[in-house]
Order: C-alpha cells, then structure tokens, then sequence
C-alpha cells in the first residue's frame, strides 16, 4: 500500500463570525478561516482534495489572520510542479462553491462526489446559499464526475468514508501516512472543534459540532467517530495548517 504525504495549499480565507465554526459558541467574535486544496502526493496519479477559490482575495492582513501565504489554484500547484491539466482525480469533501470553484481547470481530473451533494447542489435548500452549481456544470457536462454513495476506496491507501455533518453528501479523507492515519475532515470544522477549551469540556461535551450542519445530534456522533479513527487529524479549515508544507 502506498504512503502518502499531504501538503495544505491555501486557496481562499473567509472573515466572519466564529460561530459558523463553533455551534453554540463563540457568537459575535471575528474569525478568519484558510480554505485549502490538499496535494495528496504518492503513488502514480495527482490526487487533490477539494480546488479552492477561483479569485481568493489576497492581502497581508488576510496572510496574517491565517498564519500562512494565500495562492491561486494555479501558483499553489505549482509549487509542487504541477498545473490544473495535471490532476488526475479530485475528491470533494462537498459541493460548496468555496471548495470546487476551480473545478473546470481540471480537464484530465475524475472528480469523486457523493451522490447526495450533487443532488444538493442543483437543488439547494433555502437555508444553504453555499451551494452554486455553476462551479462544477462544466465538469458534469464532460462526464467527469463520478458519485459516491458510501463508504469507498478510491485508490490504495486512500479511501472516503460518509460523514453527513455539515452537509448531507459530506466524505471525509482517510489517508495512509508514514505516520499514521490522517484524516481530512468532510464537516468545516477546525482544531477547536474536535479538542474544546475546558469550559466546553465542563458541560460534558468531548467536541463541538460544526456551527453550519444538517442535524446537531448527528453531527456531534460523526465528529467522535472521525477523531476515533484519525491519527492524525486534519480539520478542513485549520488555520494551523496555513504555514504547514506537508503532512505525514
């Protein structure tokens, strides 16, 4: 089986309140978020998950919120000697627009979805302005898109798993390491979320579920099973990861 290293490439930052992060918690307070595109290297295929932003808004205040650099899809590849052309498969934790925007440069990638999420995104819920499927019509339209409907392998080594948190088609990322088993996260959470300050832990609850989600009862469930099975865990928008080059 092959090891894999995983390397954060931030494609985007959000600024709002940290409650869309932290049910029940942290309302009213400023919060800035990375959103990545995570190079999975090893093996013979490019493998990415999740494309980012198409114009992330870059800015040395931005930089500094996250702790790290803010690239483009096509200057955070190539800093592992890579183009969009190269990508062989992408596989997308969901379908909010934050997380596929740059879908359509991937001409050569197999884009693995769940089945529930391409469903959403043509038929979003009132409540969920996240989705827009014009970010991914023109990969559909090539048949490049391949739906999910449970847990599955996708290659040796890494594998997705259902994890209907934050949204109902929501997969997370099992991915064999050297150092163990990383787990990208298919809710948009970040470290807090899964390891909660002393305050949250008094009121008997081992994590916090994320602050946008399907069913809170659910949600808090799926986020004990990811942090059982991770060595190492990998919350989607860690700002931790920012200034991180590769992981495993």
């Amino acid at each position: 089986m092959n090891k894999y290293k995983i390397h954060p490439i931030v494609m985007g930052t959000k600024n709002f309140n940290k409650g869309m992060m932290t049910y029940q918690h942290d309302y009213g307070k400023p919060y800035t978020i990375p959103i990545y595109c995570w190079y999975l290297e090893g093996g013979d295929k490019k493998i990415i998950v999740d494309t980012g932003e198409m114009s992330p808004v870059k800015s040395e205040a931005r930089e500094a919120s996250i702790g790290g650099k803010i690239y483009t899809f096509e200057e955070g590849l190539s800093r592992w000697g890579l183009s969009p052309e190269d990508i062989d498969i992408v596989i997308h934790t969901h379908l909010h627009n934050d997380h596929c925007e740059n879908d359509y440069k991937c001409v050569n990638a197999v884009f693995y979805v769940h089945v529930k999420e391409l469903e959403r995104v043509h038929d979003p819920h009132p409540l969920d302005f996240r989705y827009l499927d014009d970010y991914i019509i023109d990969v559909e339209e090539a048949g490049q898109i391949s739906t999910i409907t449970g847990d599955t392998e996708i290659i040796p080594g890494i594998k997705v798993i259902h994890t209907p948190a934050h949204t109902d088609g929501g997969l997370s990322v099992l991915v064999e390491t050297s150092k163990g088993r990383a787990v990208i996260t298919g809710c948009c959470t970040i470290m807090e979320n899964f390891n909660p300050p002393k305050e949250i832990t008094a009121m008997e609850m081992d994590v916090i579920p994320p602050g946008t989600l399907v069913n809170a009862y659910e949600a808090y469930d799926i986020m004990l099973k990811i942090k059982d099975m991770a060595d190492i865990l990998i919350p989607l928008h860690e700002p931790g990861f920012a200034a991180v080059d590769t992981i495993g």
